[in-house]
């Protein structure tokens, strides 16, 4: 080979590694799809409208055959949800395993499954979901033999997820699991940890926000000037509430004997209406600041990597329960399915 060539070829070589380095990034965004709205596009346009907009990974929190027809072939990277309602029938072995064949192998290989939710934000605190407690940890083995038994364990793993309500501690590093919560959540960690398997976790800087008298708007937007905490272990100097509220929970992941679990956050997002600073204009700052800080080099406590983040939700679900600001996360208008804010993915 020429001096030129082995030239050509260093430099094309250093530009296929910053692609994959820029792509990898790129790929840490997906969006949620929640389907609890009356004026919502169908399956297919949605998947058409994540496609159009370069959203490569997806949540979709059950496993509903239109949507899963849909995302044949899209190749679009998925969580899929095992709903709290169906995490009774879960605790039976044979059960895990027909769910695993109708709703997963089924599909294979033209979706691209990348995680299996086995419950969202059960709390033994939640009055909502506190009677899931002492099934989450039975479905996730039973569905995780599933999947080994199908030999599918080196491509879809196996988690549930949680929220920032089950932890408390400030600063970051002593971010511990409540004390009543530890008997449920412990466990679940330790399982995770002994097979490699991450979590995930919902977190909301808005939600913190709105709990803290006096909040800092700026430092739960990413547009905070200067440093606002600074953790004395390890100096770690934060200037956005969501790496807090992150580095919180990785410190309880550690302390429940989770060392290595790597945490993807399975929801995030900021309303348009509906409460205190739930605004237009807030919500397309945080989004699009969201999404550039998830593609960079992680938390204070976390660093190097992307952080894999799932943006909540694709559209305004109007007949979501709970407080107003519920039906107003969307990124994307469900009638015109015209972009609420301009944001790259």
């Amino acid at each position: 080979m020429s001096k030129l060539s082995c030239v050509q070829f260093v430099f094309l070589l250093i530009g296929i590694l910053v692609l994959a380095f820029k792509t990898t990034g790129a790929q840490s965004v997906g969006v949620c799809y929640g389907r609890n709205g009356n004026n919502l596009p169908n399956a297919q346009a949605t998947v058409n409208l994540f496609r159009a907009n370069g959203i490569r990974r997806m949540r979709l929190y059950d496993p509903v055959q239109p949507a899963l027809d849909a995302l044949r072939g899209s190749n679009i990277e998925i969580i899929l949800d095992v709903p709290n309602t169906q995490l009774q029938s879960l605790q039976d072995p044979a059960a895990a395993g027909t769910w695993v064949r109708n709703n997963i192998q089924n599909y294979l290989p033209g979706v691209r499954f990348r995680y299996i939710a086995v419950g969202n934000e059960v709390d033994p605190n939640n009055g909502g979901t506190s009677q899931y407690v002492n099934l989450v940890l039975p479905a996730m083995r039973n569905v995780y033999n599933a999947i080994v038994a199908a030999g599918l364990q080196n491509q879809i793993k196996v988690s549930t997820a949680t929220y920032s309500g089950v932890t408390e501690g400030f600063p970051p590093s002593q971010g511990s699991f409540k004390q009543n919560t530890k008997r449920f959540i412990e466990p679940i960690i330790q399982f995770l940890a002994r097979n490699n398997l991450p979590l995930l976790a919902n977190i909301y800087p808005y939600f913190s926000y709105l709990g803290t008298p006096q909040g800092d708007l700026q430092y739960a937007l990413f547009t905070a000037p200067n440093v606002v905490v600074t953790d004395p272990v390890g100096s770690r100097q934060y200037r956005n509430l969501f790496d807090a509220l992150l580095d919180t929970l990785y410190s309880a992941v550690e302390r429940s004997g989770g060392p290595n679990i790597e945490i993807v956050v399975s929801e995030s997002g900021w309303p348009s209406a509906g409460d205190r600073e739930a605004s237009v204009q807030n919500a397309g700052t945080y989004y699009r600041n969201l999404i550039n800080h998830a593609r960079g080099n992680g938390t204070p406590k976390r660093q190097g990597k992307p952080i894999e983040t799932y943006l909540f939700a694709m559209f305004d679900e109007n007949i979501k329960g709970g407080s107003e600001t519920e039906r107003h996360f969307g990124l994307f208008n469900p009638t015109n399915q015209r972009p609420k804010y301009q944001l790259s993915f």
